[in-house]
Formats: C-alpha cells, sequence, structure tokens
C-alpha cells in the first residue's frame, strides 16, 4: 500500500494511545476499504453504494465480522482487540445492543491499530476476511 498519508508516530507511541484513538482511525479505514471495494466491483449509484455500505460498518455487521476472524487472529491482535472491546466508551449505541458496539469498536481498534503500526499486509489480509 503507497502511503499517501504520513503516518508520524512510532509503534511505541501507538501503543500509549487510547484504544478508542485506535478505533477512530479504524472506522476511517474500514469504511474507506468497503466503499472502495463497492467502486471496484459494482456500477452503483451513490444513494445504493451508501446503503450497501452500511450493511457492512454498521456495529452489527463489525461484530459479527470480528466474531468470525478471532481464531485467525495471532495474539498480539486479540490483546489489542481486549482492548478495543474493555475501553470505557461514554457513547451509547442507538441501532444496536452495547455488547455488538463494544466489539464493533474491538474490531475498528485493530483495524486502527494496524494501520497506524503501518502492517499494511495484515491489515489488507484481515480486510479480505470480510469477503
Amino acid at each position: 500500500m503507497e502511503e499517501f498519508i504520513e503516518l508520524k508516530k512510532e509503534e511505541e507511541e501507538i501503543n500509549l494511545l487510547s484504544p478508542l484513538t485506535w478505533a477512530y482511525i479504524g472506522d476511517c479505514v474500514y469504511e474507506l476499504y468497503v466503499r472502495t471495494n463497492l467502486v471496484n466491483e459494482t456500477n452503483l449509484k451513490p444513494h445504493k453504494l451508501h446503503l450497501e455500505t452500511i450493511k457492512y460498518v454498521k456495529a452489527q455487521a463489525q461484530a459479527e465480522l470480528l466474531r468470525k476472524i478471532q481464531d485467525k487472529l495471532t495474539e498480539e491482535e486479540k490483546e489489542i482487540v481486549k482492548r478495543g472491546r474493555n475501553a470505557e466508551n461514554h457513547h451509547l449505541p442507538k441501532n444496536c445492543n452495547i455488547q455488538d458496539y463494544m466489539y464493533a469498536t474491538a474490531y475498528e481498534a485493530l483495524i486502527g491499530y494496524l494501520y497506524l503500526t503501518k502492517r499494511f499486509e495484515r491489515l489488507k489480509y484481515i480486510l479480505n476476511l470480510m469477503k
């Protein structure tokens, strides 16, 4: 993956960030991945693209995806997921249960962590598991 956005933090610094910060960036990375795949693989108009994207990026879908790939994660990745899941989030979900919301946050934290630490091959592997 060619870097067109400069990632400046070293891994030690990234490890000290809140898991919610990882999830913050992971949410963007995952949504960009989903949107790009839909544009590449379909000829949908923007409104339909949006509706299709929602199917993948909603908390329930992300939680289910994390459960599906759990056994393919390394021990380090499982620890990242655990930290993301257990992060104290004061935001209450509107359209899902709290457990799915926590697992979705954990999934986003994993995606964000891999992105920030420039582990692009592993990130690509995990993102491709959604297919």
